[in-house]
């Protein structure tokens, strides 16, 4: 690895470079990897709101005609998930922080309040969405995992498990060639093979759920979900277990291995 720093150039040499480095990963970028990608219908646009107390919340997002919006519980705050059509950050911002207030005001009627300290546009943050995937995770001395392998929507919140899951599976496959000093292309790609397969179910659950649900809200039309759907889940509650599952384990969980145990 070579960098650039205060005292000028330098160089890290290392048996393998694990890149960490997220959706718009600099080391996948210049190890040339070619990634597959897929349309996305929306942005996110992240901020937070100040929360009084033992306040109460909920994960259900709140949803209106062209915009949704889902609160997130932190340590004295809340993060704001703010989501919209795409390619729309320059209009959204463009008409200022007044609009922008009343229309986070309207998803969250009762923190007016908490809006109200929002002051300036610079407060809120963009994420322009990708979903891809790497069609070749590693090259010689290097491996992506997780985001810098394949860019994971922000629905259920999910990029993070893949990408602990995917540093789980890289852990059990690599120690022992690492501890040998003989970590091979074969050994790479087999991190890939394990993980590309919860991956794309993944990616294809999230894609689906932007296209038959965020993309009747943004298109203005009535987000609530179908009758039958709801009656279904009224009938059968023990159904809510499966996206619960889904979204907290995930496809294919990792173990981790018994070197890493207590």
């Amino acid at each position: 690895m070579r960098y650039q720093g205060p005292e000028g150039p330098g160089e890290l040499r290392a048996e393998l470079t694990v890149a960490c480095d997220g959706r718009s990963s600099v080391v996948r970028r210049e190890a040339g990897l070619k990634s597959r990608e897929y349309p996305v219908n929306f942005d996110v646009w992240w901020f937070r709101l100040p929360r009084e107390g033992d306040a109460e919340f909920s994960f259900l997002p709140r949803v209106a005609p062209g915009k949704a919006l889902g609160v997130i519980p932190r340590e004295g705050y809340d993060q704001i998930a703010y989501l919209g059509a795409k390619g729309t950050d320059v209009q959204l911002r463009s008409r200022g922080i007044e609009a922008f207030r009343r229309d986070v005001s309207a998803l969250l009627p009762d923190s007016a309040e908490a809006v109200a300290t929002l002051t300036s546009m610079d407060e809120i943050k963009h994420l322009d969405v990708r979903v891809d995937r790497l069609r070749r995770w590693h090259a010689d001395g290097l491996l992506c995992i997780g985001d810098a392998a394949h860019a994971m929507s922000p629905l259920g919140g999910v990029g993070i498990n893949l990408a602990v899951q995917d540093a789980v599976a890289a852990a059990t496959i690599l120690a022992e060639p690492l501890r040998q000093h003989r970590v091979s292309d074969r050994d790479l790609a087999a991190i890939r093979r394990r993980r590309v397969f919860p991956t794309a179910v993944t990616q294809t659950v999230q894609r689906v759920l932007q296209k038959v649900l965020l993309g009747r809200l943004l298109r203005g039309d009535d987000p609530t979900p179908p009758a039958a759907l709801l009656g279904l889940v009224d009938r059968l509650p023990w159904l809510s277990v499966l996206p619960a599952y889904f979204i907290g384990v995930g496809v294919r969980p990792e173990r981790a291995p018994a070197f890493a145990r207590r």
